[in-house]
């Protein structure tokens, strides 16, 4: 017998072996599917480090099963990979997934036809294992050889992108690696988006609809999907690369913290997310989000349906129109989008009309005209069957064929405009919101013959209204510190929120006079799934205290969906304002350590002093701002966490800005008050210096500001070499040397070599010595590898109370 005809022999003794290996250790649950085994009802198999399992599962309320990978240790079902996405089996206990002796893994339905299949093939029979690895990854390899890959579900991801997993073009079978959603939360067939890369040489991961990119990579910076700042630096994720040879091109990364789980999931909503799992809280964070909302994602509706991000549910259809797919608008996939319920009569001579339809932001792709008005416009649509919409804004905008990305903007949003959309005259139901400019000439006469009896009637409640109520003191008290204003109240205040002071994540700020002419400044809150939260806690944190270097809130007001926040108002700005931007005003020495010493005092009041303790968790210059005696006040609570003083609790979710976030915040470790003095230690650094932190870091680290102080006082150096240029020199030596020393050591590395802010107060006051410090440790790591310094120096901006932009 000749060694070919020996080889199946031998494999097939292997295998037999492999065999009873499994069966032995089947019960504490195998990685591994050996070559005619199969998997069926409730069977699974783990990766050897018992991070995944594989195995049948049922998506939401579906009674249909999948074969899908999710996380084991974890006590709610993710699932971040999908066998039969589009063939579900409605039999659990007699579908299978098995091995067969050729390599190719197959589903199994009760009739034992194939659902699904790898399409791999083995050189030689009973020659295959499949098995699970602790990436997440499902591979078919060689029984003897692990470095023969046969298939790989790297190569074909469903909706997540796992750390190893690849993103790209395989040239050898002409596919793409790329990731698309869950139809909705109980069908994991693909739907209309996919995140995918750009095949033109540019390297950018794109976001699609069917025919329509909505995000790329390369809009954040121009530059390649490496360096983009935001996904550099969260934390979670490195070696964010691009590989390219022969065989493939594609994206891939690997987890900056092995024991912590990070994956992108490309979700229902066609948004790029990125989730990090807190141990502490058992719950997945959303760390980052593309784009940032629903509305924003193209064709997220579908075809003539409007999105409006303050409603919920955010799609609905406009009058005349009704869902295409009701079923499946019920299940949270709109892409089916709205359909008019009586088709148009262009062609057959009939009469069609426009509904009007306010507040919106126009759809992008519109076809330019040369109409002068808008009834020419109207005129130049109407004429064309083909014309679905129309808009005038300075100008003729007709849209063709379906309308996409309809969006509906808030009343006092002034980039919204009225937009004209085609429909059945029979179905205009002239419900008094959305009218068309006929029904509107129509209604004048009436409206002002009704105007005439109104005034009357309003100008006596205005009366009784002025009679009872002559002064702001007069606005109903929430409670000892608050007042409730009224939404129009505060609209007039500040004359339609036309003069804005500041703009942030959660909201914008504007200033405002109230009738005894008070200045104030306004917080108006947008993205009611995030500003409502920080509006809560706003309220809750910054209405039970009051302090000298606390901001003082005058009231709030909530009215339908408005949240607002209604602030003293300070006419010298931040401390980010006055200290890096070139204004006539440089900051003196003296009044830069009075500021220091007065954010230490609010810091040491809010930890300290208050009923229950306060965490500030996003000390930067921007929340600091300046009486107008450059006196500081802390600002910008919404990020504050009351815990017990036994510090019994833990902060789990990231919070503040990136560049004065302590390291504990990464590592995944309890988060107490000296959270805060790191940050006020990297706040300290920038008033000395006059300068971000982030704009002294370059390819060398010695001159990296907090790593200069630190070396400079290390070796017993002059620090009025670290002093800010403007100063020329003019400072006190003793305050400057201490407010280095307390610097230094407020961003030690551990927490408990850390002072409290009690300690830092009594250490700048000269109350207590300050001791030299030692290098922090973070600092000593960063110097052998700058790049890693860029993640702690991220900045952004926060809206401010003030009156500088």
């Amino acid at each position: 017998m000749d060694i070919k005809s020996k080889k199946p022999l031998f494999y097939q003794c292997l295998v037999l072996l492999l065999h009873l290996s499994f069966k032995i250790r089947s019960s504490e649950g195998s990685d591994t599917i050996f070559s005619g085994q199969s998997l069926s009802g409730n069977q699974t198999i783990t990766s050897a480090g018992g991070d995944f399992k594989l195995g049948f599962f049922t998506p939401g309320k579906s009674r249909n099963y999948h074969v899908g990978i999710w996380y084991a240790k974890l006590p709610d079902q993710t699932v971040v990979w999908v066998a039969n996405r589009q063939q579900p089996v409605s039999n659990l206990t007699s579908s299978a997934l098995k091995l067969l002796e050729n390599g190719n893994l197959v589903l199994l339905n009760q009739s034992k036809a194939i659902m699904w299949s790898t399409g791999s093939k083995s050189v030689a029979p009973n020659s295959t294992v499949t098995m699970l690895l602790d990436s997440g990854n499902l591979v078919i390899r060689d029984a003897l050889d692990s470095s023969k890959i046969l298939w790989q579900s790297f190569d074909y991801p469903t909706d997540h992108w796992l750390p190893g997993g690849k993103l790209g073009y395989n040239n050898l079978t002409k596919e793409k690696q790329k990731i698309s959603p869950w139809r909705s939360s109980q069908n994991p067939a693909p739907a209309l988006f996919s995140l995918e890369v750009e095949q033109d040489g540019t390297s950018h991961l794109l976001l699609w609809n069917e025919s329509e990119r909505y995000w790329t990579s390369g809009e954040w910076t121009g530059k390649v999907f490496t360096e983009v700042p935001e996904l550099q630096l969260n934390y979670y994720v490195r070696n964010m690369t691009y590989i390219s040879n022969e065989n493939e091109s594609y994206y891939t990364y690997s987890a900056a913290i092995p024991s912590a789980y990070t994956r992108f999931l490309l979700d229902v909503t066609g948004q790029l997310k990125q989730f990090v799992w807190q141990k502490s809280s058992n719950r997945w964070d959303l760390f980052w989000t593309r784009p940032p909302q629903e509305c924003e994602v193209y064709a997220f509706c579908g075809p003539f349906s409007i999105c409006n991000q303050d409603k919920a549910p955010l799609c609905f259809c406009p009058e005349g129109f009704e869902t295409e797919a009701p079923g499946d608008w019920e299940m949270g996939d709109h892409t089916g989008g709205c359909t008019r319920r009586t088709p148009l009569q262009c062609d057959n001579g009939g009469t069609d009309t426009f509904l009007v339809i306010p507040n919106m932001r126009f759809p992008s792709n519109p076809e330019s005209s040369t109409a002068k008005t808008i009834e020419e416009c109207e005129k130049e649509c109407s004429t064309n069957c083909s014309c679905n919409a129309f808009a005038y804004d300075s100008g003729c905008s007709i849209w063709k064929g379906d309308v996409f990305n309809l969006q509906q903007l808030p009343s006092d949003d002034k980039a919204g405009r009225e937009f004209h959309i085609r429909i059945s005259a029979s179905d205009l139901r002239g419900n008094g919101v959305k009218e068309t400019r006929g029904k509107v000439k129509g209604k004048i006469a009436w409206i002002v013959v009704a105007a005439v009896a109104g005034f009357l009637t309003l100008f006596a409640f205005v009366l009784v209204l002025l009679w009872r109520k002559q002064s702001t003191s007069d606005f109903e008290p929430v409670d000892d510190n608050f007042l409730l204003f009224k939404y129009q109240e505060l609209r007039t205040a500040t004359k339609n929120f036309s003069e804005k002071l500041g703009e942030g994540g959660f909201g914008t700020v504007y200033k405002g006079t109230l009738p005894n002419s008070t200045a104030i400044a306004v917080k108006k809150l947008k993205n009611l799934k995030q500003g409502e939260k920080q509006f809560r806690a706003e309220v809750k944190t910054v209405g039970s205290i009051q302090h000298i270097n606390l901001v003082r809130v005058r009231g709030i007001c909530v009215e339908g969906s408005q949240r607002l926040l209604v602030y003293d108002y300070m006419p010298n700005g931040s401390l980010e304002t006055t200290l890096f931007r070139k204004t006539a005003k440089v900051l003196d020495w003296n009044e830069r350590y009075h500021i220091a010493v007065g954010t230490a005092r609010g810091l040491a009041y809010l930890h300290e002093k208050c009923r229950e303790c306060i965490i500030h968790c996003d000390i930067k210059p921007e929340n600091i701002l300046l009486d107008p005696d450059y006196k500081p006040k802390l600002a910008d609570f919404g990020l504050a966490k009351l815990i017990g003083r036994d510090f019994s609790r833990v902060l789990t979710t990231m919070r503040g800005t990136r560049g004065y976030l302590a390291p504990e915040w990464i590592s995944g470790e309890a988060i107490t008050t000296k959270a805060d003095v790191f940050s006020y230690g990297m706040l300290l650094f920038e008033v000395i210096s006059g300068r971000r932190n982030s704009e002294q870091l370059d390819d060398e680290m010695d001159i990296y500001f907090p790593f200069r102080v630190a070396n400079i006082i290390d070796k017993g150096e002059d620090v009025v070499q670290l002093l800010d240029d403007r100063l020329d020199g003019n400072t006190n030596i003793e305050e400057l040397n201490k407010a280095c020393r307390v610097a230094c050591w407020c961003i030690q590395e551990n927490e408990k070599d850390r002072p409290s802010m009690g300690q830092v107060v009594q250490l700048l006051e000269g109350l207590s010595e300050v001791g030299a410090p030692p290098i922090p440790r973070f600092l000593l790591g960063l110097s052998e590898n700058p790049d890693e310094a860029i993640r702690f120096q991220e900045t952004s901006s926060s809206s401010t109370l003030t009156g500088s932009n």
